[in-house]
């Protein structure tokens, strides 16, 4: 079949703010959501499927009324909210938004469809600059690559140009001369963006229908905010799963894991939760123990408890075919299983050899899913981690030397009566889909608390269920070097509790490449080690005093800054922000920041500048506009422009930018206790700033009640003093008195005022000296 294009326009019809347009060979929806924010469906079909979004939480009912109004042109017709255009042109269906005067999202070309593909070529205007896309590994920054959003397990060995890999996020944002706007492709199916041809965006999928979502709410993390209230936020986690996570595969025991532990405790390296991999199994049997290895996980547990540790197990999707496992003889049983397109159960092969998958866009498996996952939350198991979960088919058994393969037949139906698809549209929502079934049966197995939940593989949205990591990577420099885009292009999409494999998943680690490896992995939105089977071991401890030294002290330093880490997850849970963020997400007018991509916000306040590069001792590092200061000897320096900053062994360059309060904790090896004894405020002198620090008890969902603080602290100064002002505590979650500390860290000068926090109103004043003798601490 030729391509056709939709022809010319024959009606149109405005009801409120939703517009239907008639064209010789599509139809078109336009829907407002609010003022800046606007849904545009194209169909082949002249109808529009009615089945639910996949993806999108809410239907577009659900969002406040618009007012929009429509105005006819002899060429066009113009749809409007209060802050946004849709024009859309009556001889062929090509598009175009305005905002402020200024055109944006141009097709260059009308929307155009073949026998199996759908198509919209966008103009690339030379200044915009592309964000986001997901886990891409390559510059953060996207102009001539091409992108293919298929959830894949990819050969070894990927890299920076490996594509597709884990994870599909059809999410980007594009910053334009100060102009800023997102757009989420609202399509399951596989598809590809492509920016390597110059001057040109294109998108085309294999879904019939064409349809997206544009925010265009000005700056960056407006935008941002406005696609992740469409598409869901992260729940706010546990706050130990915001602590270090030590993992392999596999621990090969229960007394490993115990001794794994108390290395920890006995060396004085923070630590919060052991992950168990594969290993742990009976034959890779999902929801089962191996007696021999691990003869009483319940006991286990209760020790790992005892010692402030969290245990989190991995679960594959695919379950043994096995007519003496009771798993499988029941989901044959309850039909729970993916079926060819004959009606035959799919079978195929994975770590148990011959397996079968569960449907899990049906609302009834993951119920089924959910009350087998019982069996681990009654020994105490606090979180769960999903693999293999694109979903991953070897070609042939792993008992004969299997490995990477495909996945689950195309033409393979799934779904229920009500909602119901081949595996070709729901192949990339599979991820997503068993991470849901996952979290809701934790919530439903452990009531009132709080569970951690990992995932491989997902679609834009799984944030809503899930923390995520960019899968297995490698022991090498170039890897280290890619997580830093891979992370902040994550939470541009929306995704913002992400993290890789500190040291390599493949191949083993040097002391070197560790050390620096550690010092920005301990700032990692999620922060593991983990290593594969056959590797050297990669706890802290491997590689020798001097990179144990430094593991000790950034672990250190994640846990004395978890008050200002848990503030920002909340803020991130709320607003739907990056936990870390592009340095152009906060200073887009700023253009030398557009296309820095080795350095990284920690929310709005912290900036690290890791070192990346064997044998380097020294980095560039760009400076934003405003005042910044050096968080380790406190020198101050004007922004807007590079420094040359001295990087030894032990040393990561870290700011903070001027205005900043940061609420910091005591010397502690896990984040179990949430009320702190003690709480430090170093605060960094500008005219004026402010924080709000949040605090709750960290482990139930109490907070969704209302239980939870909020303390203000406003700080203004001018020459000659700094005045910090602290708010009275708000909120229904008791705090006891408590030692605070106020640390005025005034470029190398140093003052410090104590008191005691009853959460009551307080100002604590400085005078600015012009000299001082202090001697930083090494914190």
């Amino acid at each position: 079949m030729d391509s056709f294009n939709p022809g010319g326009m024959r009606s149109f019809e405005q009801a409120e703010h939703v517009l239907n347009i008639t064209f010789q060979n599509i139809q078109m929806r336009v829907v407002f959501l609010d003022d800046y924010l606007v849904r545009i469906r194209l169909s082949p079909e002249q109808r529009f499927a009615e089945t639910m979004s996949w993806s999108v939480p809410r239907a577009d009912n659900n969002f406040s009324p618009v007012t929009a109004k429509l105005i006819e042109h002899a060429d066009r017709i113009e749809f409007s909210s209060s802050a946004l255009t849709v024009r859309v042109f009556k001889a062929d269906g090509r598009l175009e938004m305005e905002n402020d005067g200024r055109q944006f999202f141009r097709d260059s070309a009308p929307p155009q469809w073949t026998a199996d593909r759908s198509r919209v070529v966008k103009n690339r205007e030379p200044q915009e600059k592309y964000y986001g896309f997901g886990e891409r590994g390559s510059g953060l920054e996207k102009h001539g690559q091409t992108m293919r959003n298929w959830n894949t397990d990819p050969p070894e060995p990927h890299g920076v140009h490996v594509d597709p890999m884990y994870m599909s996020v059809p999410v980007y944002l594009v910053l334009d001369s100060g102009n800023c706007y997102g757009v989420y492709f609202n399509c399951t199916f596989d598809s590809r963006f492509d920016l390597s041809l110059p001057g040109s965006f294109t998108f085309d999928s294999a879904s019939p229908e064409i349809d997206f979502y544009l925010a265009a709410a000005g700056q960056p993390l407006a935008v941002i905010e406005s696609l992740s209230n469409l598409l869901g936020r992260m729940p706010l986690p546990p706050l130990w799963s915001l602590g270090y996570h030590q993992s392999r595969w596999s621990y090969g025991s229960q007394e490993e894991v115990l001794r794994i532990a108390r290395t920890f405790r006995q060396r004085g390296i923070p630590c919060d939760a052991i992950h168990l991999d594969i290993d742990y199994m009976d034959g890779y049997r999902i929801f089962t123990w191996n007696k021999n290895r691990f003869p009483d996980p319940a006991a286990m547990t209760k020790d790992l408890e005892e010692q402030n540790f969290k245990v989190v197990t991995i679960i594959d999707p695919g379950i043994k075919v096995d007519p003496d496992y009771s798993v499988y003889c029941e989901g044959v049983q309850k039909n729970m299983f993916i079926r060819t397109r004959e009606g035959d159960v799919f079978s195929g092969f994975v770590w148990p050899d011959l397996s079968v998958f569960p449907d899990f866009c049906r609302a009834d498996v993951r119920a089924w899913w959910a009350e087998k996952q019982n069996s681990l939350a009654d020994v105490g198991v606090s979180g769960i981690w999903n693999d293999m979960n694109e979903p991953t088919v070897f070609e042939k058994p792993f008992s004969e030397g299997g490995g990477r393969g495909g996945t689950l037949p195309l033409d393979a139906p799934q779904g229920s009566l009500q909602e119901s698809g081949t595996h070709a549209e729901l192949h990339n929502l599979y991820g997503s889909q068993m991470a849901q079934a996952s979290y809701e049966g934790m919530r439903a197995s452990r009531p009132g608390l709080r569970s951690f939940h990992l995932t491989r593989a997902g679609f834009a949205g799984v944030q809503r269920w899930s923390a995520s990591w960019m899968g297995d990577n490698f022991s090498t420099w170039e890897h280290l070097e890619m997580s830093v885009r891979q992370l902040m292009n994550m939470g541009i999409s929306c995704v913002p509790f992400v993290g890789v494999d500190i040291g390599g998943f493949f191949g083993n680690a040097s002391a070197e490449l560790y050390a620096r490896w550690i010092q920005i992995g301990a700032l990692y939105p999620f922060s593991r080690g983990h290593t594969c089977s056959g590797t050297n071991p990669h706890e802290p401890w491997a590689f020798g005093e001097q990179a144990e030294a430094i593991a000790r002290k950034y672990l250190g330093l994640r846990y004395r800054l978890m008050p200002y880490l848990y503030s920002v997850f909340r803020e991130a849970s709320q607003c739907g922000y990056p936990v870390w963020r592009g340095l152009f997400l906060h200073y887009p007018e700023d253009e030398q920041t557009h296309l820095i991509d080795d350095q990284v916000l920690i929310g709005r306040d912290l900036m690290a500048a890791p070192i990346l590069k064997r044998g380097q001792n020294a980095r560039q590092v760009y400076l934003p506009s405003g005042t910044w200061f050096d968080w380790w000897d406190g020198t101050r320096f004007q922004g807007g422009r590079y420094i040359l900053a001295d990087a030894p062994p032990e040393k990561m360059p870290l700011y903070v930018r001027a205005g900043a309060v940061i609420p910091v904790a005591g010397e502690i090896e896990s984040t179990w206790k949430s009320a702190l004894p003690e709480i430090t405020l170093q605060i960094f002198p500008d005219d004026n700033a402010d924080f709000t620090l949040y605090e709750d008890d960290g482990s139930t969902t109490q907070f969704e009640k209302g239980v939870f603080a909020t303390t203000n602290y406003r700080m203004v100064s001018d020459a000659e003093m700094v005045e910090l002002k602290i708010a009275a505590r708000e909120g229904s979650y008791e705090i006891p008195p408590r030692l605070a500390r106020v640390v005025l860290r005034d470029g190398r000068q140093f003052q410090q005022k104590e008191f005691i926090d009853d959460g009551s109103t307080r100002v604590v004043r400085f005078e600015r000296q012009a000299k001082s003798s202090y001697a930083p601490p090494s914190t």
